[in-house]
């Protein structure tokens, strides 16, 4: 029916129903296009569009395992993902190499990858081969990649820059073959001594102000930095590991190399047990003749537990074990009365060096008595021998005297009288 046959309250009902329509197919298109738009940014944040993102590089003997889109890992966090994978081409310099792998380190992560011993680990994921990239932590070194502008200089331009003081170093400075300075550096403090090592031009790092970009990549052939143009890409060496399944199937290699080996030896086994089995036969019928022997063993045993059958009154008789238990007996006596003998002569020598040791007492307070007393009377022995002196004195003097000189004369004797001397010569007279 055409639209001028309906009724107005018709045409209204529609026009505001077309209104309607109209409103839903363009929310519905703003939704869409708002969704889309999130989930482009969601995937560009994921992806790290927004951030820097260094280039890398590695190698490897095969791609096995790894997929374009792989996440690239460090301490456990997903920090980039892999680019490409190719071979690598008959005549490449790294030829001794399968594959060239790229991938790029988001954000600021490539702070964290140094030129000293950073390494790129192929981690296996599963037992079919998958794996994934993992960057082992920088701990010596310089970083790979930096935000500051690089440039090569003279030592004039570098002595006459406005901006000496935040000048530093972007290169091993090498005398003869020792390193003496390394990057970063500051120049306006070591200048004239990295003059004094012969170089007229410089690589510098201008830290005057950070740029979001990289600018600088550290060339591992020259020693310094130079600037990054995105074709020279740092190449990080690979530290791969044999995949579980080539694993697996060395250890399978090994087994079924073994194989001959375990059968010859389940053989050797075999005969070994043959043998085993003859030798007990023989046994058994060696324990069968000597089952007499053992009877015996055992009736002679049984007499030795017998106290009328054992090996001592076999050894001893009866009237002989008598005599010994006499002899025994009296020997015990004799032994007890010399014991008691000599206990009385300790006893008796004990009372007379106790005796003797008294004795020994009083002559000691005796002697010391008569030190005492000796010790108290100093001037005895002085006074005795000056009245002896002074006795000697008057008998000598009642010796002269007139009156008691003839009761001190001598007694005469038969002593013949001295001889006179003899005349003096006329010679010797008048001599």
């Amino acid at each position: 029916m055409p639209l001028q046959d309906l009724t107005p309250q018709l045409r209204t009902r529609l026009s505001r129903m077309e209104k309607i329509m109209g409103w839903f197919i363009t929310a519905a298109i703003a939704l869409v296009v708002l969704g889309f738009g999130y989930y482009l940014y969601r995937t560009a944040e994921q992806r790290g569009w927004f951030e820097v993102q260094a280039p890398f590089c590695t190698y490897a003997d095969s791609g096995e395992g790894l997929t374009v889109g792989d996440p690239v890992k460090l301490m456990g966090f997903s920090i980039g993902r892999i680019t490409e994978i190719y071979p690598m081409p008959p005549s490449h310099r790294r030829s001794d190499y399968n594959v060239m792998i790229k991938f790029l380190v988001v954000g600021t992560n490539y702070n964290y990858i140094w030129s000293g011993n950073s390494r790129v680990r192929f981690v296996g994921t599963g037992l079919i081969g998958e794996k994934h990239l993992d960057i082992s932590k920088g701990t010596n070194g310089y970083n790979v990649y930096m935000n500051y502008p690089v440039k090569e200089m003279s030592l004039a331009d570098i002595k006459s820059s406005p901006r000496l003081a935040k000048l530093r170093l972007g290169q091993e400075v090498f005398q003869d073959t020792e390193l003496e300075f390394k990057p970063w550096v500051a120049l306006s403090t070591n200048l004239d001594k990295i003059a004094a090592t012969g170089l007229t031009n410089l690589w510098v790092i201008d830290a005057t102000s950070r740029s979001k970009e990289i600018t600088g990549v550290w060339n591992e052939t020259a020693f310094h930095y130079e600037p990054f143009e995105g074709t020279n890409v740092y190449t990080l060496p690979p530290d791969e590991s044999p995949a579980i399944m080539d694993i697996v199937q060395g250890i399978l290699t090994q087994v079924q190399a073994a194989l001959p080996n375990f059968l010859a030896l389940t053989n050797q086994l075999a005969a070994t047990l043959s043998n085993t089995e003859q030798l007990t036969s023989n046994l058994n019928a060696v324990a069968a003749e000597a089952r007499p022997a053992v009877s015996n063993v055992a009736v002679i045993t049984a007499n030795l537990r017998d106290p009328h059958g054992s090996l001592g009154e076999w050894l001893i008789p009866t009237n002989l074990n008598d005599q010994l238990t006499a002899t025994l007996v009296n020997a015990n006596g004799a032994i007890t009365n010399v014991n008691i003998t000599l206990t009385n002569v300790n006893t008796n020598l004990v009372m007379v060096f106790e005796d003797i040791g008294k004795s020994l007492d009083n002559l000691a307070d005796m002697t010391g008595g008569l030190a005492k007393q000796v010790e108290a009377n100093t001037n005895i022995l002085t006074e005795i021998s000056t009245i002896i002196v002074n006795t000697d004195d008057l008998i000598q003097g009642l010796k002269k005297h007139w009156f008691l000189r003839s009761a001190f004369k001598p007694e005469k004797t038969n002593t013949p009288p001295a001889t006179p001397p003899k005349p003096a010569t006329p010679a010797a007279v008048k001599k």
